[in-house]
């Protein structure tokens, strides 16, 4: 894929702001490849997220962001501006269940996911074989009630160590302090094997299962301080029936976790995640 500039941003709704945008653009002799907009009527708020071909423009990023910033300032943006030459490095955490890793690290060996694995952190040590046979860094960092503080301590030293941009939890087991989903708010991604709010908690098919349900699903959102309730990213469903055991349920259920899992986090590492509130908008292909 060619080189591409992502200029993202969010402001008050107002006539103007994407002549503006792209009449800054064609000034600098640039070529717009990719543009979306979205105006929330209700909110009366504007988000919108170009892909400027690096190529061709005249300058650097710094240059460009100095340049831009009158207007990010004139329609008060919150903005920035990517490059997608320098991929976002990712930290996987995981626990036991190798399905949603397995998938990352296929995808991520196979150049498919734009994104930089620099390490996998897990409270167990069952997966080892399988993320070094990546060659990936694998830290196993056990979490106990009476440790878990330092463990989580040691988890953030580690996610600073990699120069982390973004956590990914590929079924991690363990709830996150509070300061540390606030810390990294926004950069945070969880997958959910339901469709949130429906069954959370433990043992969700089984849940499922006992309401004869004829859809399940999974969930993949941005972790905060309120357990299962950060903005959602991205969700999924398949169809089951009376016939489907709980066992069957849950080897579905992985398919879609995996598949709504990787799908998520390529949204987020292309830039096309706005989050607004409690909600997001996201400009997928």
């Amino acid at each position: 894929m060619e080189r591409v500039y992502r200029l993202v941003m969010s402001c008050p709704d107002q006539v103007g702001i994407v002549a503006k945008v792209a009449g800054f653009i064609a000034e600098q002799g640039a070529t717009i490849v990719e543009a979306n907009h979205h105006t929330d009527a209700g909110n009366g708020w504007f988000f919108m997220r170009h892909e400027i071909l690096a190529s061709s423009v005249p300058f650097d990023l710094a240059e460009f962001e100095r340049r831009f910033a009158p207007i990010a300032d004139q329609f008060q943006m919150s903005w920035f501006i990517s490059d997608s030459a320098k991929p976002k490095r990712i930290a996987l955490f995981a626990s036991k269940e190798a399905h949603c890793l397995a998938d990352l690290l296929y995808r991520w060996h196979d150049g498919d996911l734009p994104g930089d694995v620099v390490c996998v952190i897990a409270n167990h040590d069952d997966l080892r074989d399988m993320v070094e046979w990546h060659q990936i860094p694998f830290h196993h960092v056990p979490v106990t009630p009476d440790t878990k503080p330092q463990a989580f301590a040691e988890a953030e030293r580690l996610v600073a160590h990699y120069q982390v941009d973004v956590i990914v939890l590929a079924r991690y087991m363990q709830i996150l302090p509070p300061q540390m989903c606030a810390d990294y708010a926004g950069r945070v991604i969880n997958i959910h094997h339901s469709f949130l709010p429906s069954f959370v908690g433990a043992k969700p098919y089984h849940q499922a299962y006992e309401r004869g349900v004829k859809l399940i699903g999974a969930t993949c959102h941005y972790v905060t301080e309120e357990l299962d309730a950060g903005p959602i990213i991205e969700q999924d469903v398949i169809r089951v029936s009376h016939a489907h055991s709980i066992e069957e349920m849950r080897r579905l259920g992985r398919d879609v976790e995996k598949t709504t899992l990787a799908r998520g986090l390529r949204f987020h590492l292309e830039d096309r995640i706005l989050i607004h509130g409690n909600k997001t908008v996201v400009f997928s292909q």
